[in-house]
């Protein structure tokens, strides 16, 4: 029992402060997690690979792992509940207050002014995913318009057109065009070698 205590307060920790989440959190996961002793620095690599690699936010993934190994299935479950429970209860706090307040016109310039800058970070995001997808190249600061369409992977950059064409305007879902998408990489880029 003390041990899922130990397991709640130290993931309820990293809930609270990994500001940022993600790779923000792996400080703290590893000062916590060897700091008590529960995990070696190996493991914790470990734990950081598996949760690159399985679908799901970081966090959740990395406090279900670690919970599970250090403390079984129990171990995995208060891992997981400690480290959603601050985004929880701060979440909501805001969103009682939030709309408490959303008539107010301080509130709704407010609002007005932080539209436009989520759009920029939404395109941002994909500017910068679409770098490597569709050009090899890591950063924007690679990318050269001289060599723009010469640099184009072709096949990737049909399979984003299509993709797009079939959420946007066909309003396929997208776990359907995930999954063909794969099946044709798989068959265009596997089997064929394009």
């Amino acid at each position: 029992m003390t041990q899922l205590l130990l397991m709640a307060w130290i993931f309820f920790k990293i809930g609270l402060f990994s500001i940022g989440g993600g790779y923000a959190m792996l400080p703290l996961i590893n000062s916590e997690l060897v700091g008590y002793g529960l995990m070696t620095a190996v493991e914790v690599t470990d734990i950081v690979a598996v949760s690159q690699i399985t679908p799901g936010p970081f966090a959740i993934n990395a406090a279900t792992f670690a919970g599970v190994k250090t403390a079984g299935l129990p171990g995995g479950v208060v891992a997981t509940a400690a480290v959603v429970l601050p985004s929880l209860i701060i979440t909501t706090l805001l969103a009682r207050y939030f709309f408490k307040f959303e008539d107010n016109i301080i509130v709704r310039r407010v609002m007005w002014g932080l539209r436009p800058v989520v759009t920029g970070l939404i395109a941002s995001a994909a500017v910068l995913a679409a770098l490597p997808a569709l050009y090899g190249i890591e950063s924007f600061s690679d990318f050269r318009w001289d060599t723009a369409l010469s640099g184009l992977d072709i096949p990737s950059a049909v399979f984003a057109l299509l993709s797009g064409i079939a959420i946007i305007k066909f309003k396929r879902s997208p776990v359907l065009i995930i999954l063909a998408a794969g099946i044709a990489g798989l068959l265009l880029f596997g089997v064929f070698g394009v």
